[in-house]
C-alpha cells in the first residue's frame, strides 16, 4: 500500500517538475534573463526541488533511525563509531592553536573561528592517516593468512 503511495507522489512530483520545465523551456533563457517578472518562473522549479529535497533527506535519516533502533548490533556499532570520531574532533581541537587573523576582504577571523578551521584540518588528516594504516593492518593480514 506505501509503495503505491510513494510512486503516486513520485508521479505527481514528476508532473509538476516537467510542467514547469516545459514553461522554462516555452520562455526561454534570453526572456528570462531580461524580464525580471519572468524569473518567477523559476521560484515554483526552485521550490519544487527543495520539497522533493526535504522529503528525501526527512525519509532517509527517518528510515535510517528506525533501522538503528530496531537492530541493537548496529545501533551499538553507530554510536561507537560516533564516538571515536567525536574523540577526533575534540582531539584534533585540543591540539589545533588558533590565532586571530586580518583576512583579505578586510574582516577579522576570531581566535575561536581559526582554532575551529584548523581542527577541522587537523581531524582530517588524523582520519586519512588511520584509514591508510587500517587499510594497511589488514592487507597485510590478509595475505599472510593466505
Amino acid at each position: 500500500m506505501i509503495q503505491k503511495i510513494i510512486k503516486i507522489v513520485a508521479l505527481v512530483f514528476g508532473l509538476i517538475a516537467i510542467f514547469f520545465l516545459v514553461r522554462i523551456m516555452m520562455i526561454g533563457d534570453d526572456a528570462i534573463e531580461a524580464d525580471v517578472a519572468n524569473q518567477s518562473v523559476l521560484t515554483g522549479f526552485t521550490m519544487l526541488a527543495y520539497i522533493v529535497l526535504a522529503i528525501a533527506t526527512i525519509s532517509a535519516v527517518l528510515f535510517s533511525l528506525i533501522n538503528l533502533v530496531s537492530n541493537p548490533d548496529k545501533l551499538k556499532k553507530a554510536l561507537l563509531s560516533f564516538g571515536i570520531f567525536a574523540a577526533v574532533l575534540v582531539v584534533a581541537f585540543f591540539l589545533s592553536s588558533g590565532e586571530a587573523r586580518e583576512l583579505s576582504d578586510g574582516t577579522t577571523l576570531t581566535a575561536t573561528q581559526s582554532q575551529v578551521i584548523e581542527a577541522g584540518i587537523k581531524a582530517m588528516y588524523i582520519l586519512i592517516v588511520s584509514a591508510a594504516i587500517l587499510m594497511l593492518v589488514f592487507g597485510v593480514k590478509k595475505m599472510l593468512s593466505k
